[in-house]
């Protein structure tokens, strides 16, 4: 017995049919110290997590659970919460039609009596959206928040709970750099407090920025441990994917060519400011075999740029575009994909795929011209073109029968990537295309984003992420305040430059 550890986790194993997904995994977590845990999507990251928060039983993996020096039998998620184990995860759970009083003490609203004491909720909800930099009312619906205020909503209601372990998973992934900030100055606030965490995060930056140790996982086991004080930044890569990468962003020049698209005059409505627009009258123009980065700040209407280009938003949009000259309307998704367009969403378990249908079904969405000849489906030819994309992107699973859901985050982005390769665009358009995969994964994807562009297509890109911005880019617009704000090409293209066009007024 070991009271100095506030979590031990000793000798996890963790199986599934016909796969091992944790071998013998030990952690030990002190009071007040930040462990950072990486390892590549499908490491076994979210089996682990999901074993601490007891949403597998202890009667469903091998090994033990040590809380304060004593074993505890993690027979469900409440035994978990009463050991004061909190998560919070990447994918955002909020009730958008509730307040955020409601959000953040749903299920521990404060009664007088019968009824719920109203005073004493606003109060303490506003305290504790102080606390993580909100500044709103907390008598407002969540429907109008942003994705990084619904997730510091979503931390909120964590610390509302005196947690005695906060488990952080991908949390900045939609923050701004200030609301990073806030969070990480939180983090420190409550270490001093004795709250201990544990931080899964693949921005390398912030796991030398916050934590104390780092844990490195590989193939479901531990595979590296120790004081991040006493790691590299290029040890932590090769230690995570096995090998190390000579270039994190291997951008090769490409023959750049004659215009392929031009956009005059789009204006696309705020999608909860009624009456404004995020973008306003603005014109740009993407050439052949180029990858346009578009950077700005959360919010700014990179996102809606795209999806009104792309038709997938309309209503209120206006918009001139021009395919190698020739002026084409585009009202739909269909419109843009017989024009040659194919668009790589931010949110690939919204927009990207379908959960319940297997990677053969979800690689061909976007191709279904191929398949469907006369009609009915040609299941020869669907399976060939899948398997060739299976192979061509190394999808990591058993075969293309698998159904989406069982793949990792990094995995399923390249499903959703090879679906618009399959419909060989022309133009393709990526919105965060990193966004929560790993290292060794972003490799793959910026070398098939080179592959595209030295054959002809052309790519704009959306990327909050500033070092791919920088490195990726060709050329770079910049949005801020509805209009285009900086256009960086070449060795202008710097995080400085980005940043002081992207807080222009």
């Amino acid at each position: 017995m070991n009271s100095e550890y506030i979590l031990q986790m000793k000798n996890v194993t963790k199986r599934f049919p016909g796969v091992v997904a944790l071998r013998d995994v030990s952690i030990s977590l002190k009071r007040g110290e930040v462990m950072a845990i990486c390892g590549e999507n499908g490491a076994g990251k979210s089996t682990l997590m999901k074993i601490l928060s007891g949403s597998y039983t202890s009667k469903e993996y091998e090994g033990e659970i040590w809380i304060d020096g004593k074993v505890t039998d993690f027979s469900s998620v409440q035994v978990a919460e009463a050991c004061g184990i909190e998560m919070v995860y990447q994918e955002l759970n909020v009730m958008l039609d509730a307040s955020l009083a409601e959000n953040i003490y749903v299920g521990n609203l404060p009664m007088k009596g019968i009824v719920v004491d109203y005073k004493k909720l606003y109060s303490d909800t506003a305290v504790m959206l102080k606390r993580v930099g909100l500044e709103l009312d907390p008598k407002q619906r969540v429907r109008g928040l942003n994705s990084g205020q619904m997730q510091m909503l979503s931390i909120a209601r964590t610390l509302s709970k005196s947690p005695r372990i906060i488990v952080l998973d991908e949390p900045t992934s939609a923050l701004t750099d200030k609301e990073t900030d806030i969070l990480m100055n939180t983090i420190d606030d409550l270490r001093r407090e004795g709250v201990s965490f544990l931080f899964i995060s693949h921005k390398l930056d912030e796991v030398f920025r916050i934590a104390d140790k780092v844990v490195v996982m590989r193939d479901g086991a531990v595979v590296y441990e120790n004081d991040v004080k006493s790691v590299t930044e290029d040890k932590l890569v090769e230690a995570m994917i096995g090998r190390t990468i000579d270039n994190m962003y291997p951008k090769q020049p490409a023959q750049i060519g004659e215009e392929v698209l031009r956009v005059e005059h789009l204006t696309v409505p705020h999608p909860s400011n009624k009456g404004q627009n995020i973008v306003e009258d603005i014109s740009f123009s993407l050439r052949k075999g180029e990858i346009l980065g578009i950077g700005g700040l959360v919010g700014a209407g990179r996102s809606e740029v795209l999806s009104a280009i792309f038709g997938y938003i309309t209503r209120g949009v206006t918009k001139d575009l021009y395919l190698n000259g020739q002026k084409v309307n585009i009202r739909s998704p269909l419109d843009a994909i017989k024009h040659g367009m194919g668009y790589v969403t931010e949110e690939r378990k919204q927009t990207g795929y379908i959960w319940v249908h297997s990677i053969r079904e979800n690689l061909t969405l976007a191709c279904l011209d191929k398949i469907f000849p006369r009609g009915i489906v040609d299941k020869n030819t669907e399976k060939e073109l899948a398997d060739q994309m299976f192979e061509r992107l190394d999808i990591k699973a058993p075969s293309v029968e698998t159904m989406l859901v069982n793949l990792s985050g990094g995995n399923q982005q390249k499903v959703v990537v090879g679906k618009w390769l399959l419909s060989q665009p022309t133009i393709l358009l990526i919105d965060e295309p990193t966004k929560g995969i790993d290292v060794g994964t972003k490799a793959e994807i910026y070398k098939i984003m080179n592959e595209l562009t030295h054959s002809g297509v052309s790519i704009i890109m959306v990327s909050s992420d500033m070092p791919e911005l920088v490195s990726m880019s060709d050329r770079c617009l910049v949005l801020s305040n509805k209009h285009i704000t900086g256009e960086l090409t070449g060795s202008d293209i710097t995080q400085e430059n980005v940043m002081k066009a992207a807080i222009a007024s």
